[in-house]
């Protein structure tokens, strides 16, 4: 296939960016519209925190002989927190959607080197959607389950695309699925942790409040975040800016039963956001707020959600002897009881973080996805 690629700069180009997973994946069993509305606020420069620290370009795709039409898109990010934590040198790509057609991969990705070597950078990663906190990696397996919120979802040609057109494996991140209303799949080494924190070293669990949320984003997580994921692969710290729109985003999904503070002697140790999967729902809005949409996100919730997603959960270092993530976790199981979410996927944990995925197995868990993040240097 003959394609060319250019920057997006128009509002028919941002509209055909938009607009191509809907075409691509429309066929898909498990592929979850997005809220288009939503993805037009995502990009925007304005709306977007991100682009307080950080510089992006997107990519069209198209064919050259009439009838023309769009086949993939990408982005290309730099990104100064980055280059803050980890040093100058690295770009990344995000994203990515294409037809099954390796031409149009190598292009779209000669693409995004470019603008990122024109930007001083001779590495890249990506996927990443802009950041590793938004969609990230290449599904490489679980290809039949739906993804949850803040999950991409791809069909098997991507990350065959993605090894044809040269690009090596940087990390893969596994989602862990949890039955957490049935505790008899959990060691009991978890529940005497789990008791120890309480009784040993006087930790104490409490659920966040819907008024104080902003308050407990900006100050307690950013602060636990901040310390406990740093030594994380690609880690990123939130900025104040990233925080507030953190937080507005999270009051969207928000359920106290399921947000929790872990504290010890006044002090937020450690937090748990565990995140109602809201992509239950957007599948029956499948993509549009208006006309019905928004009456499904209202008033059906309770309905359709059956299973959570737990995004962050981190204790400070100082304080991971202690047993906090184990009291986490019967929590977790605890909560389950008397809410109609009855399962949920953890994650997504890094490949070499043994003690996570420790963690996982003693709970009973299974690997039920794994997204592959990519690399290249030039």
């Amino acid at each position: 296939m003959d394609v060319e690629v250019r920057a997006v700069s128009s509002r028919r180009d941002w509209g055909e960016f938009i607009e191509l997973p809907y075409r691509l994946h429309a066929t898909s069993a498990q592929w979850v519209p997005p809220i288009r509305l939503e993805r037009r606020l995502f990009h925007s420069r304005r709306m977007n925190a991100y682009f307080k620290h950080a510089g992006a370009q997107e990519f069209l795709a198209r064919t050259t002989t009439p009838p023309t039409r769009v086949v993939g898109r990408v982005s290309a990010q730099i990104d100064a927190g980055y280059d803050n934590e980890h040093g100058p040198g690295t770009g990344m790509f995000g994203f990515l959607e294409l037809e099954d057609d390796i031409e149009v991969a190598r292009a779209l990705l000669d693409a995004a080197r470019a603008w990122l070597a024109g930007h001083g950078r001779s590495h890249m990663i990506g996927p990443m959607d802009y950041t590793m906190n938004d969609e990230c990696g290449v599904l490489i397996e679980g290809f039949e389950r739906e993804p949850m919120i803040k999950q991409p979802w791809h069909p098997p040609y991507y990350a065959r695309l993605m090894d044809e057109a040269g690009l090596e494996k940087a990390v893969d991140l596994y989602m862990w699925e949890l039955e957490i209303s049935d505790r008899e799949k959990i060691l009991p080494v978890i529940f005497e942790l789990a008791e120890q924190a309480r009784t040993k070293h006087g930790v104490r669990l409490r659920h966040l409040r819907r008024r104080d949320l902003a308050r407990d984003v900006e100050g307690v997580f950013g602060d636990v975040y901040n310390t406990a994921w740093k030594r994380n692969w690609g880690f990123v710290p939130y900025s104040a800016s990233d925080l507030k729109h953190y937080a507005e985003e999270l009051q969207l999904v928000f359920d106290r039963n399921w947000f929790m503070a872990a504290e010890k002697d006044g002090e937020t140790i450690g937090i748990a956001i565990t995140v109602p999967d809201i992509n239950q729902v957007l599948k029956v809005m499948n993509g549009r707020i208006l006309p019905f949409g928004w009456c499904a996100f209202l008033f059906r919730r309770d309905q359709l959600i059956d299973r959570v997603r737990v995004g962050f959960l981190g204790v400070k270092p100082e304080y991971q002897h202690t047993g906090t993530a184990a009291l986490f976790y019967v929590e977790h199981f605890d909560v389950a009881t008397s809410r109609p979410q009855k399962w949920g996927e953890m994650g997504w944990i890094l490949e070499t973080n043994r003690a996570m995925n420790r963690g996982m197995e003693a709970m009973g868990g299974r690997i039920v996805k794994r997204y592959r993040v990519y690399e290249s240097r030039f």
